[in-house]
């Protein structure tokens, strides 16, 4: 018999190692297997509001995953609801497609453009089963702008923006459905999305990785809790404070379930786990919501060091609370102090599905998985807060230009690393630095679809100038009204 000397032996595990990676990978390696991919998003969720921001809000569960992962300190959303879901789903700049502008009101019927090809799509093409359990928000009046109908396999939870957690309702009607369907039943929306997410979890097959989109509506507006979580606050004095915090550890809650749930089926190992809110808090009534007229309530939010929140470009409202965790894949205990924007999630977990990004229309995201798994600069060097026809917000390095177009005029430039909260313009000092960031916000101005809200607005507008003359019809009508 043929003696193999041990020097050749060894030669060829040395090979096959080199050749197919090596046993314990290094952190910006990827799993053979394909990766079950959790991305969690909050509602209105101030930056400061989670315990690992240094809250007094409770939140063991988040910053767990904190601790075990990475807190992403730089991570960009845009500045509302709905052009921050787009964003994610499509890996685009809503700026693309006409969603910049606001939220798509419950009375309209427009919604995402459907020739865009969506994260869930990408990713059932790439072999996963997705769902979506939780808020939509990106068309509701027409079917085909649903879950369903964009790639997702189940959904489950409300179509438009606010509801009332325990009825599920809006202005008397129900926005609660599973699938295509209307759903009428009782319970706190929080913990209904948690319990669903959990089910889908135990009946999953974890042969089949999973992309699961786990969208609360908290902490939006109207700010309610169950009363055993109003109980855990009895220290705070202020109701909508004491509510919003009550509904953050609600949530909080069933984000340890999910994981929990996780761990059980023995799926949380390969599992990258993203979590986000989709703007910053609200500081500003006119951004709070429908249902309840916030203009004579403290608003509770709290965006840390950041200036203003939701609605606005300035740091409040666009640099939200994230983190990112992956057991062995992403290093853990560490903050990132680099930009990230929503847009990288697509091509990022596009990449490490396995997936194709030849369907999908020219990408705003970048693939950041270097600067999440290891900390590497990021390869993100600009991030455009948003391009709208009244103002601009574009940041390249560390410069960042608010750009306010509407009669009069204002420019505004910051430094946000010597300067994160956004006090001192110095746009007067810096006039080069000025003169180039608006003449890249009027570039990408030039490439951007017009806003669908104001389009459809100003249409409402110029027919209502022409209705029939409001006269009164004779002396004594007019003379009757006064």
């Amino acid at each position: 018999m043929t003696r193999v000397p041990v020097l050749a032996i060894f030669a060829a595990i040395v090979s096959f190692v080199t050749f197919f990676g090596t046993t314990q990978p290094g952190f910006a390696q990827t799993s053979a297997v394909k990766p079950n991919i959790l991305v969690i998003m909050a509602d209105d969720l101030g930056w400061k509001d989670v315990g690992f921001h240094g809250s007094d809000i409770k939140t063991p569960s988040l910053d767990a995953l904190a601790a075990e992962g990475v807190a992403l300190n730089e991570y960009y959303a845009q500045p509302m609801c709905t052009p921050t879901r787009a964003a994610l789903m499509t890996g685009r700049y809503p700026m693309r497609y006409g969603l910049q502008t606001a939220v798509i009101p419950q009375g309209h019927t427009y919604g995402l453009a459907t020739d865009e090809w969506l994260l869930p799509q990408a990713l059932k093409d790439a072999g996963y089963d997705t769902a979506i359990i939780g808020k939509w928000h990106l068309g509701h009046a027409d079917e085909k702008y649903w879950p369903r109908q964009r790639g997702f396999d189940y959904a489950y939870g409300p179509l438009i923006g606010e509801i009332d957690y325990f009825t599920h309702k809006v202005d008397g009607k129900t926005d609660w459905f599973r699938n295509n369907d209307v759903v009428e039943e009782e319970g706190y929306s929080t913990t209904l999305l948690g319990n669903d997410a959990v089910k889908l979890i135990e009946q999953h097959d974890p042969k089949k990785p999973l992309f699961l989109y786990l969208a609360f509506n908290a902490v939006h507006t109207p700010y309610q809790a169950p009363q055993d979580y109003l109980d855990k606050y009895k220290s705070i004095e202020d109701p909508s404070r004491k509510a919003y915090a009550a509904s953050a550890t609600a949530m909080d809650d069933q984000i340890g379930r999910v994981i929990a749930a996780l761990k059980q089926k023995d799926m949380l190992d390969n599992t990258i786990i993203i979590f986000q809110s989709d703007n910053g808090g609200t500081r500003n009534p006119m951004f709070a919501g429908a249902i309840t007229d916030m203009s004579k309530v403290v608003l509770p939010a709290d965006n840390g060091p950041y200036r203003d929140g939701k609605g606005t470009l300035y740091e409040g409202g666009t640099r939200v609370a994230a983190l990112a965790s992956w057991p062995g894949h992403i290093k853990g205990g560490r903050t990132l102090d680099e930009p990230i924007h929503t847009v990288d999630l697509y091509p990022t977990l596009v990449k490490l599905a396995g997936g194709t990004l030849d369907k999908s229309k020219p990408l705003d995201g970048i693939d950041v998985w270097g600067t999440l798994s290891e900390g590497k600069p990021s390869p993100r060097t600009e991030v455009v807060y948003n391009i709208e026809p009244f103002r601009a917000a574009v940041r390249q390095g560390d410069w960042k230009l608010v750009w306010k177009t509407l009669l009069p005029q204002s420019v505004e430039l910051y430094n946000i690393a010597d300067d994160p909260s956004e006090t001192k313009n110095v746009a007067g000092e810096n006039p080069e630095r000025v003169t180039a960031l608006e003449a890249r916000a009027n570039e990408l101005a030039a490439e951007a679809q017009k806003p669908i809200l104001l389009e459809i607005e100003i249409k409402n507008i110029l027919e209502r100038m022409h209705l029939s003359p409001a006269l009164p019809g004779d002396l004594e009508s007019l003379n009757a009204e006064r």
